[in-house]
């Protein structure tokens, strides 16, 4: 009989092993995350959500919605019609993580100023160190 106890699975993202260390990867790739971002404001189909998340090519669009919705983030309703319909949502995991990622994008954002004056003064400070 196994011992449940202690077969639990222990998410650890340390661990190369881990699975957490996948989802971590989809979800803070750069296109993931802007597409999670993105999808927090509504339903979107694919032309829009591309439209929405400037730089995307459409086949890693397409590669990075289909990884999160085989995480359980996204979901995608497509009705069979002439042309299809698709739609990407967020799953409820989906919008919690979105959630989450706004928090980060908006403090970003907001310390775009600070970020570019320390970026100078590296490049100020590497330029005088060469010569």
């Amino acid at each position: 009989m196994p011992d449940f106890e202690h077969d639990a699975l222990v998410a650890d993202v340390f661990s190369a092993a881990c699975a957490s260390r996948t989802l971590l990867e989809h979800v803070t790739g750069r296109w993931g995350v802007l597409a999670l971002v993105a999808l927090n404001d509504g339903v979107f189909r694919f032309n829009a959500l591309r439209r929405r998340v400037q730089g995307v090519s459409e086949k890693m669009l397409a590669q990075t919605l289909q990884a999160l919705e085989r995480d359980g983030f996204v979901h995608r309703e497509a009705r069979p019609t002439i042309p299809p319909h698709v739609e990407y949502s967020l799953t409820p995991a989906g919008r919690e993580v979105a959630g989450r990622l706004l928090g980060l994008i908006e403090f970003l954002e907001a310390g775009v100023p600070a970020a570019m004056a320390a970026q100078a003064r590296y490049d100020e400070a590497k330029a005088g160190s060469a010569g």
